[in-house]
């Protein structure tokens, strides 16, 4: 399974996610969501993969997200708005930004990683 991690380097859940990946010896490239966020087909894709829920895209405790003031914004942004806005900036992604084998993930959670790789 080709795995590709979209990640920022000061970003401790990121360095969790590459920690479990790397004791789990799972072979992965990184990719710096700051300057090359993921694609508005990447983003679709991730939409799909977490029930269609645009939030959950989002990096909602991010200092650009609340400077943006995306939360009063979100309501009435169109999904194509919002996945523009998602691959311009990659800071507003939530992170890390996980695709693999046709399947993705968004942020860390141990337990979910583990299901997924299992």
């Amino acid at each position: 399974m080709k795995v590709k991690v979209y990640e920022y380097s000061k970003c401790s859940t990121c360095r969790k996610a590459l920690k479990f990946l790397d004791a789990q010896k799972i072979a992965y490239a990184t990719v710096p969501i700051v300057d090359q966020p993921p694609t508005t087909d990447e983003l679709s894709a991730m939409l799909k993969f977490v029930g269609g829920d645009l939030k959950r895209l989002f990096n909602t405790s991010g200092e650009v997200y609340r400077e943006l003031k995306i939360s009063e914004k979100l309501k009435s942004m169109s999904l194509e708005e919002a996945l523009k806005l998602l691959s311009r900036h990659g800071k507003l992604v939530k992170r890390p930004f996980v695709l693999a084998g046709g399947k993705g993930l968004v942020g860390f959670k141990e337990e979910e990683w583990r299901a997924f790789f299992g």
